[in-house]
């Protein structure tokens, strides 16, 4: 009992003190891919992370040699290593990460396995408008959080600010990589809640191109808010799939809209009609 109380006042003391944590170099060995490094984040609250073959398997299924991946919300870079294995070094991942303190740790990803990815790192959020927003984070060194105020529930518990950079993500990309549109395959958002404002920002891209789209369902979202993401894909003529991880093998359940509460938190996949 009383290892308990101390582990708890100690990660109480961890939450509400700021500081700023570095990585350590993880190497695996992967098929056909030979060693591959990955920054990870020293943040007490960061859980291990890995690259598999798996993974890189599972973009692979969704994207191919030379194409584009846009990764929105790509934390320390867990996501978008894979991904730009997937896609090789003619391809190109772009990934964002408005939070300073984790930006650091995905621009070292960026910069390892420069053999085999092609990753720009972009420190700025995906918003309506360019300016500067606040974001929320659950603890004062700012691992976990996003928008959530444009939420409809307050009571997320993710009460330590901070001032991030936001820019018109589809203008930025008109401007700066209008010649690689034409290969965009995957567009992954996972902003805790307002992926679907991003995605409606989006929607012009999203219906010329039509990539397949990887999306959070956020466990605090109200039915509407979940029903509304799940129109912020369908209305472009997707099949909508909940998957159960991002590797190969993950199982794959067909949504419908009045199905969106079935879990409270989980991961989405839409994938364009074939017309």
């Amino acid at each position: 009992m009383l290892n308990f109380i101390k582990r708890r006042r100690e990660k109480k003391a961890i939450k509400s003190t700021f500081r700023e944590y570095g990585h350590e170099i993880k190497q695996f060995d992967i098929d056909g891919y030979g060693q591959v490094e990955y920054a990870q984040w020293l943040h007490p609250f960061e859980g291990p992370k890995f690259v598999t073959k798996a993974q890189i398997d599972f973009y692979k299924e969704l994207s191919g040699d030379g194409e584009m991946i846009i990764d929105i919300g790509a934390h320390t870079g867990d996501t978008t290593v894979p991904m730009a294995l997937a896609v090789g070094k003619s391809g190109i991942v772009l990934g964002l990460e408005p939070n300073p303190y984790v930006y650091k740790i995905l621009e070292k990803n960026s910069a390892l396995n420069p053999d085999n990815t092609n990753i720009v790192p972009l420190p700025f959020a995906a918003t309506e408008e360019d300016g500067e927003f606040v974001f929320n984070y659950s603890d004062a060194s700012f691992c976990n959080g996003g928008f959530l105020s444009q939420i409809k529930n307050r009571k997320h518990k993710h009460n330590y600010e901070l001032n991030v950079l936001g820019k018109n993500f589809k203008r930025f990309l008109d401007e700066n990589y209008s010649d690689r549109l034409s290969q965009l395959s995957l567009l992954k958002v996972d902003a805790e809640g307002y992926d679907k404002e991003i995605l409606n920002d989006m929607a012009d891209l999203i219906s010329t191109y039509r990539p397949n789209i990887m999306a959070e369902c956020y466990k605090r979202l109200t039915q509407v808010e979940r029903e509304e993401l799940y129109d912020s894909m369908a209305k472009h003529d997707y099949d909508i799939y909940c998957i159960d991880g991002f590797e190969s093998n993950a199982n794959r359940i067909l949504l419908s809209k009045d199905k969106m509460n079935f879990k409270k938190h989980f991961e989405m996949l839409a994938i364009p009609k074939v017309k």
